[in-house]
C-alpha cells in the first residue's frame, strides 16, 4: 500500500486520543487474585460469594459440567473468574464465572455424579467422596484466577464491562445484565410486565431466550423506543442501559409513573391481541418473536394509538400489508438496528394503521 495516498492521523489527533484512553481507563479499578478450588467452593456454599439476578439460571447441562470437572483434573487452563466487590456487604458479587464455581460446588459437596467422560474414561461415573484422599487433595489445591473490580468503578463502566466480557457467550444477555445492575422502579415494572400471560401469549419465546431474560428485552424496547429515538445511536445497550437508568429515577420521584407505564403497555398489547391475528408470530403457529417485527407492530401500535385513541375501538384490517413483502423486507435482520432501518419499520406500521 502507498502510504503517501493516506491521512495519518496529526499530533492533536494522536494526543486526544491518549487523552481517551486514559479518562476510560481510570472507570475500571481492578485487581488479581487467585483462589484454590477448595477456598472457591467454601466460600460459595457458606455465601461468601452472591450470585446476581442475571446469572440466577443454573443452566449448564451435566455433560457439560462433567466435561469441566475433567478438564480441572486434567490441570488444563481455565477461564479467568470475574467479581465486583460490594461497597455494603464486601462480598464478591460473581459478574462471570456462575456456571464454574456452582458446578465446583455441587461435585465437592452436592454429591454430583460425572457422566461419561472421553479423555479421562475411568473416572467416569464418579463422585467426589469416591475419590482417594490424595486425590481430593490434590484437586482442591488447584487454584483458579480472578479479576475483582472495586467498589469504586462507577455503575455505567461495570454495565459495559459485563457486556464485552459475554460477548459471544451465552452465560449473560444486555436484559440479564441490566437486571442485575440496574435495581428500581422502572425495572421492576419491566419485570412485572414481562410475566403477563396476555403477553406471553402474543410473543412466544424459546425456553433459551426465556432463560436469557428476553422478555425483559422486549418489554424495555417497547418503552424506550416508544419515548423516543433523540439519543439513540444506532447501538441498543448503551441506550436501553441509559433509558432504565434515567426511568428509575423517573420513576422514584413520581412512583405514579409505574401506573402510567404499565396502563401504557397493557392497552397496547390488548390493542394488538384485538386487531393482529397472529401478535407477534409470523404464522399461526409460530414459536418466535424477531425483535425487529415485535419493534414495528408493537411501537407503530402504540403510536398510532397516541395520534387517534378511537383506533382502539375502530375495525382495521391488518391481513394485506402484515403478509407483504414490503413489511417483510423493512423487518429483515440486515442492519435491523440502524436508526434508519429502526424509524421505517416503526413508522410503516403506525401509518398503515392510520391510514396514510
Amino acid at each position: 500500500m502507498n502510504q503517501s495516498n493516506e491521512n495519518f492521523p496529526t499530533l492533536d489527533d494522536i494526543k486526544s486520543l491518549e487523552q481517551q484512553i486514559n479518562e476510560q481507563s481510570k472507570k475500571i479499578e481492578f485487581y488479581i487474585t487467585e483462589y484454590t478450588i477448595e477456598i472457591l467452593a467454601l466460600k460459595l456454599q457458606n455465601g461468601d460469594f452472591e450470585v446476581p439476578d442475571y446469572q440466577r439460571e443454573y443452566t449448564w447441562e451435566p455433560e457439560r459440567k462433567s466435561r469441566f470437572i475433567e478438564s480441572i483434573f486434567m490441570g488444563l487452563p481455565i477461564p479467568f473468574l470475574f467479581f465486583w466487590e460490594s461497597p455494603e456487604t464486601g462480598k464478591l458479587e460473581i459478574v462471570d464465572g456462575s456456571q464454574r464455581l456452582r458446578t465446583i460446588k455441587e461435585f465437592i459437596y452436592d454429591d454430583f455424579k460425572l457422566g461419561n467422560l472421553q479423555l479421562l474414561s475411568l473416572l467416569s461415573n464418579f463422585r467426589f467422596v469416591q475419590l482417594s484422599e490424595s486425590r481430593q487433595r490434590k484437586f482442591k489445591n488447584k487454584s483458579i484466577r480472578g479479576i475483582v473490580l472495586n467498589e469504586h468503578t462507577d455503575e455505567a463502566s461495570r454495565f459495559e464491562l459485563f457486556e464485552r466480557i459475554n460477548t459471544g457467550s451465552k452465560v449473560a444477555r444486555p436484559a440479564e445484565l441490566r437486571r442485575g445492575a440496574l435495581h428500581g422502579l422502572f425495572q421492576e415494572l419491566v419485570r412485572e410486565l414481562a410475566e403477563e400471560e396476555m403477553f406471553k401469549a402474543l410473543a412466544p419465546l424459546s425456553k433459551k431466550e426465556i432463560k436469557e431474560r428476553q422478555r425483559e428485552e422486549l418489554v424495555t424496547r417497547f418503552f424506550a423506543y416508544g419515548d423516543g429515538l433523540d439519543d439513540y445511536k444506532d447501538k441498543v445497550s448503551p441506550f436501553l442501559f441509559n433509558y432504565t437508568k434515567k426511568m428509575n429515577a423517573k420513576f422514584e420521584k413520581n412512583r405514579q409513573q409505574k401506573d402510567v407505564y404499565r396502563d401504557r403497555f397493557v392497552e397496547t398489547m390488548e390493542f394488538i391481541r384485538r386487531v393482529f391475528p397472529h401478535g407477534f408470530r409470523k404464522t399461526p403457529k409460530g414459536r418466535a418473536t424477531p425483535k425487529a417485527r415485535f419493534e414495528a407492530i408493537s411501537i407503530g401500535s402504540f403510536l398510532a394509538l397516541q395520534q387517534r385513541p378511537a383506533l382502539k375501538n375502530e375495525d382495521i384490517d391488518v391481513t394485506s400489508w402484515l403478509s407483504s413483502q414490503e413489511f417483510a423486507k423493512i423487518t429483515g435482520a440486515d442492519g435491523a438496528n440502524a436508526i434508519g432501518r429502526l424509524k421505517k419499520r416503526i413508522y410503516f406500521v403506525r401509518d398503515r394503521l392510520l391510514g396514510a
